[in-house]
């Protein structure tokens, strides 16, 4: 191999006690995030109520976080390679500590949206952080399973938050959710301080790359703005298709810029490896398929089968139950035999699931659970379990070690502009689906013209459209049944398209993933200077 090889700290076995350490601070870290983005879905009522907020400033709420995250992630991600990962991992917790403290004790909507956006900022320096902690100090031979163990401990926190955040919901305390993470991350930071060694490039003298940093970071950040305001304003508005165009020819330049760079944040020549190309495109078409899957499901048992919220959090509780089991499993198995065979069968299975969940129509309730949604869901829990542990450590593995947080920051990156893709693009093409539904339904009711129109204007908040008061019952129990068969044939369309995006991320682990596992050649990776 030509020009000098990066170096980073030695590795250390899976099972020694820093191996052990590196592992429990970067679980603990990755959870407060986690856990923040499925638990805060569900006290958004409360908290709504608490603050008096309005729809728009919930949305922010929401969103806000989301934003900062994925326009910082791949700066957060290349700083760490080149700061010091552990270094950079801790000030982002440290900053996420700050803003979740802050978060709770906001008096109003606005303090918290501005707060949203502090931790967004904390989150991406640490998200990248603990993954690229782990590929860069865990001994390679074990590093699949570690991995899965991360995979497997933060997808148990991730599914309880929902429970967690509904029992704080029910007891008033909603502001809990942000203060808990003040315990878990402090113990993270003292862990780290004191029982885990820095792991930086010993030997770089690169300077950052700020025009690179910047230009990427306003381009993920006007993608993501767009993508969000897609459901509300539609394509047509010049904040969601302006916002894109902008952010698209921002990413333009900024591959112009990395080309001239003498030390480009993002290497292109990372994607002249198929695997790291392959498992990038594969990462997005899954977690988009999964994104908008994992949506309609649940607006579905809760809006037209009759679940309560609980019960719909509940019947995710085999895919959990997986991905303890297997994915450190599947992770260990793919270091032995290498990621080709999961990466392709694991999202063919997850595809095999959304299929199977299309044709689920009108039930009775969780009491059919068993013969209707479970056996999608449990195909949908088996493909990610198999895939997500050998992903992870594919996209790590096609990497030398002093790219880690840089291939960490680009994958997070990816996953999470593709779940924004999905909910703003998935989101429109349901009210059009539904719409064009419920116009076939209504034609066997009579209605006048402006009664019609009401039921119509309903369409935009698809399975929670209200009849209109005015309606006279005969007609309201007609129109209710109605807005049900519409949304589940939408319902239906969206949960296959969703399959068919998993079927095709599967397709890039036929044509890119290679059988056997490795790195690509070195000369790729190194900075020739």
């Amino acid at each position: 191999m030509d020009g000098p090889k990066h170096k980073s700290m030695e590795t250390v076995a899976l099972h020694s006690k820093e191996g052990k350490w590196i592992m429990v601070s970067a679980i603990m870290a990755s959870s407060m995030a986690f856990i923040d983005a499925t638990a805060l879905n569900v006290v958004l009522p409360a908290l709504q109520n608490s603050l008096k907020a309005t729809g728009p400033e919930l949305f922010w709420v929401l969103n806000a976080y989301l934003l900062m995250l994925a326009a910082l992630i791949l700066v957060g991600g290349t700083l760490g390679d080149r700061l010091g990962r552990k270094k950079v991992f801790m000030t982002g917790i440290f900053i996420f500590i700050l803003g979740s403290t802050a978060c709770g004790f906001s008096p109003n909507a606005g303090l918290l949206i501005l707060f949203r956006v502090l931790q967004g900022i904390g989150g991406a320096l640490m998200i990248p952080g603990s993954l690229s902690l782990i590929s860069s100090s865990i001994d390679e031979k074990q590093r699949g399973k570690a991995i899965g163990t991360w995979s497997a401990a933060t997808t148990l926190v991730t599914m309880g938050g929902p429970a967690l955040g509904g029992a704080l919901a029910d007891a008033g305390l909603w502001r809990y959710i942000f203060f808990i993470n003040v315990p878990i991350g402090l113990l993270a930071l003292f862990f780290l301080g004191s029982k885990v060694k820095e792991s930086r490039n010993l030997n770089t003298t690169e300077k950052l790359d700020w025009a690179g940093a910047i230009t990427i970071a306003l381009s993920l950040a006007l993608l993501t703005f767009g993508f969000l305001r897609i459901p509300a304003v539609g394509f047509m508005h010049p904040q969601g298709y302006g916002s894109i165009a902008a952010g698209l020819l921002l990413l333009l330049l900024f591959i112009r810029i990395e080309q001239k760079s003498p030390s480009p944040m993002v290497p292109l020549t990372l994607f002249r490896n198929a695997i790291f190309s392959g498992t990038n495109l594969l990462t997005f078409f899954l977690y988009a398929g999964l994104g908008a899957g994992m949506l309609f499901l649940s607006l579905n048992m809760v809006q037209v089968q009759g679940y309560s919220q609980l019960q719909s959090g509940l019947t995710f509780l085999p895919f959990t139950i997986l991905m303890v089991l297997l994915a450190r499993f599947s992770g260990n198995l793919a270091d032995q035999y290498g990621p080709r065979f999961f990466l392709i069968g694991g999202p063919f299975l997850a595809g095999a699931g959304l299929l199977l969940l299309s044709f689920c129509k009108q039930t009775t309730g969780p009491q059919e659970y068993w013969s209707t949604f479970f056996p999608g869901i449990f195909l949908l829990g088996l493909g990610m379990s198999l895939t997500v542990a050998p992903l992870t450590a594919a996209v790590m593995g096609s990497v030398d070690e002093h790219l880690s947080g840089t291939a960490s920051g680009i994958n997070n990156a990816v996953s999470r502009i593709s779940g924004v893709f999905a909910n703003a693009v998935f989101g429109a093409l349901a009210v059009l689906f539904f719409s064009a539904a419920l116009q076939k339904e209504l034609k066997s009711i009579p209605l006048q013209p402006q009664q019609q129109q009401q039921v119509m204007t309903q369409a935009l908040d698809l399975g929670n459209a209200k009849v209109p008061p005015a309606l006279p019952p005969s007609q309201k129990k007609q129109v209710t049944a109605a807005y049900h068969r519409g949304f589940i044939e939408a319902y239906g369309k969206i949960m296959k398209l969703a399959a068919g995006l998993a079927f095709l991320a599967s397709l890039m682990s036929l044509m890119f993933i290679r059988s056997k596992p490795g790195k690509a050649p070195g000369s790729q990776f190194q900075n020739k200077g």
